[in-house]
């Protein structure tokens, strides 16, 4: 983040135990906004921790401490930086941080404006509590896996952005900066206890909306927004690459099927009758597999098509749009 843009959380104190995942991607977020972080590692790193000075997830922090919470002595070291904190983040499971006299009721007591933000994948409660569990485990539970992916296929794993990222730190930060706000009123601190299972379980609310209404199926590849509708999906191109089109609207669908030259299809014309469907998706997928991805791309820019190219991670940071956002910057982590 360059000097120049807007940092809310300056002179926030934030107290992180290192972890892997949505937590450390939520001091991040907090780091970003410039809180100061000091980071609290175990000696020889954790498991499956990648190298912290390539690592973009652990940016942003002020100092790192290598503390064996083990050692009573390196404990006891750590009393001081939680009376001075405004947050602390923890990911470890239910028990862990009491077992070390690290727990709320201690850390609150010694600090009692201390905002004490849990992140796990059960919650601190429910016969899972205590199980490990990943991002897939928990949108499974959720009902967010069962709906993704292809009708005649296992379900598709959306890499682990909707349960750790999503329903895990974006939640954890939400509490966070609710809780901070309820201390300027009170000057009180709090416990956030953030879920992923319930954060995805949140995420879903359009899904049972839209079941309530009738307009959802369990089966995938059977709604508007799962891939069912051809309108709404992705295809291939001549050069065997990919294009999403999202024209669920009426107008945006009628500037797709211009642009596309679809207009006068007869599979093309009855855009909400699911019985035509079938028609309407081979329409497309034939006339789409005529171009490349890039000349797709090139006829639909700055139209209300609704349709992108479909860029894996080398290629996004060269696109002209996020490129003149500066969403993607070469900054080295150390400075960011």
């Amino acid at each position: 983040m360059s000097p120049e843009r807007m940092r809310p959380l300056a002179g926030l104190k934030v107290l992180e135990f290192a972890g892997i995942g949505p937590a450390p991607f939520a001091v991040m977020w907090l780091a970003q906004m410039g809180a100061s972080v000091i980071r609290i590692a175990r000696p020889g790193g954790t498991p499956l921790a990648l190298d912290p000075a390539r690592d973009p997830l652990l940016r942003g922090r002020s100092a790192v401490l290598e503390l064996d919470l083990k050692d009573e002595t390196a404990r006891a070291a750590l009393a001081p930086l939680i009376a001075a904190a405004d947050v602390l983040i923890e990911g470890y499971r239910p028990g862990v941080m009491e077992k070390m006299g690290l727990g709320p009721d201690e850390a609150l007591a010694r600090n009692p404006r201390l905002i004490y933000a849990r992140l796990t994948g059960w919650g601190q409660t429910g016969p899972r509590a205590n199980e490990a569990g990943h991002d897939i485990t928990y949108i499974a539970l959720a009902g967010a896996l069962a709906a993704i992916g292809r009708r005649d296929g296992a379900p598709a794993i959306p890499l682990n952005l909707v349960g750790d990222f999503a329903g895990g730190a974006l939640y954890c930060i939400a509490g966070i900066l609710a809780a901070l706000y309820a201390r300027e009123r009170t000057g009180r601190g709090t416990v956030v206890d953030a879920a992923m299972v319930d954060g995805v379980a949140h995420l879903m609310t359009i899904v049972f909306g839209l079941a309530n209404m009738g307009l959802w199926r369990p089966e995938r590849e059977s709604n508007l927004i799962d891939g069912g509708a051809p309108f709404y999906a992705v295809y291939e191109t001549k050069d065997r690459r990919w294009l999403a089109v999202g024209c669920l609207e009426p107008q945006f669908y009628a500037e797709f099927l211009r642009i596309a030259e679809l207009g006068d299809h007869p599979a093309c014309q009855r855009q909400y009758d699911p019985t035509s469907w079938p028609a309407m998706r081979e329409a497309i997928a034939t006339r789409i597999r005529e171009k490349t991805r890039d000349e797709w791309a090139a006829l639909f820019a700055g139209t209300d098509a609704c349709v992108a190219p479909v860029k894996d991670y080398t290629e996004m940071a060269a696109d002209p749009h996020l490129a003149e956002r500066g969403t993607i910057t070469d900054t080295p982590l150390g400075q960011m």
